[in-house]
Order: structure tokens, then sequence, then C-alpha cells
């Protein structure tokens, strides 16, 4: 004669299923939230590392960059280095991101298919390692779902201000201070163009840059 299994063990099971549906929602909401509080130019974020050393009283510094303030040659640089497309995906570099799953199923070596918006949102949001297959999952929906609320010059701010290039600086002060010889520079190598900040005259002029953009890779994972 086959054993029931006890009611208890069913209502029990039943109750984790609903904790974990609620803790997946609040998750999910806290990010989508968070976006919107981050569109004024004001606010300033954080990324989850600051706010690990906030927690365990290690304590951060960082001090704001405006994309304004942020040399031309600097910002132009990082999205030609880190995401060649940025101007053109919607978060997610399809593209790239097939790439990489095609040399996967090959059995290669995968290259790194981040954008600048799925950093951002790893920053912002998510961990760096262990699990990072696992943090995909939620990455990959995130970048989207921000590149459809934040303008790509707010976008770049973000990033530029809490991304992790090191040790030190933390961010983007260091171009913020560059010479005056380079903002020159850059302005003479391209011309009237430069009398826009490169987020914008990228992002503006996509068929201009759709050549030597689309000879670059996408970031680091």
């Amino acid at each position: 004669m086959a054993v029931r299994p006890r009611r208890g063990s069913r209502a029990g099971l039943r109750r984790w299923v609903r904790r974990g549906i609620v803790a997946g929602v609040v998750m999910a909401l806290v990010p989508a939230v968070l976006t919107f509080l981050y569109l004024p130019s004001f606010v300033h974020p954080i990324s989850t590392l600051m706010l690990k050393d906030l927690v365990t009283l290690t304590g951060y510094e960082r001090r704001w960059v405006s994309i304004d303030d942020v040399a031309p040659v600097l910002a132009h640089s990082v999205i030609m280095s880190e995401d060649g497309q940025f101007c053109f995906h919607r978060g997610v570099d399809i593209g790239e991101l097939r790439g990489v799953v095609d040399d996967a199923l090959a059995g290669e070596a995968t290259r790194g298919a981040s954008t600048i918006t799925m950093q951002t949102v790893k920053n912002l949001f998510l961990w760096s390692r262990p699990l990072g297959t696992v943090r995909k999952v939620f990455e990959l929906p995130l970048a989207v779902y921000f590149d459809a609320v934040m303008s790509k010059r707010r976008i770049m701010e973000i990033y530029l201000n809490i991304a992790e290039w090191g040790p030190e600086p933390r961010q983007a002060r260091a171009g913020s201070q560059a010479p005056r010889q380079s903002d020159r520079a850059a302005r003479r190598a391209f011309g009237r163009l430069c009398r826009l900040h490169p987020v914008d005259r990228l992002c503006r002029r996509p068929k201009k840059f759709a050549g030597s953009a689309g000879q670059n890779g996408a970031g680091r994972v």
C-alpha cells in the first residue's frame, strides 16, 4: 500500500514556493524603481561594490563627474573600445551575443559580449563573481529595460562614475582632469562634430560612424 505524502509537507512546500515568488518580485522591483530614481542628473548612483564598502565600514572615495566635464577623448575612447555598437543596440548587442553562443557551441574560446549598458546594470544592481552565468540571466533583461528608460548620455555618465577600472581611480575623475591640450586636439581631429559631446555626436549620426563602430567588439564580461 502506497504511503500518501503528508498534508503538512505539501503545505510547507507551497509556502516556500510563495515566499520564493514574493522574493523574486521584490528583487525585480528594486532595480525597476531605482532606474527611475536615477533618471535626474542631480542623482548620483553608487555601485554594489561601493555599497559593500559602506556596509563593511571601509568607505569609498568618489567625486561625481558630470558628463559635460568628462574629457571628450575619454568618452569617445570608451565607446570605441568597450562597446562599438553603443549607439545602435537597445542595451544588448544581439550580434555579439549570438557570436559568443556560436563559439561556445563550437567549443571555441568565447569573447566578451557585455555592452556598456550591461556593465552599468551589473555594477548598479548585481554582483561580479561568483555565479557569473546566473548573473547574466538577470543582467540581460535589466540592460534592455535600463536602455529603454535611460538616455544614452545618462547611461554613459553613470557608467563612467561607477565603473571599476582598477583600484584607483574608481571612476572618471582622471578623465575629467585631462589636459586642455587633449580636448583641443580632439576638437581639431573631429572638426565641427565635436561641438557636441561625443555621446551625443555619435548617437545622433549613426550612419556616419556605423562603419567604424561595427569594427569594434563589445566590452568585457
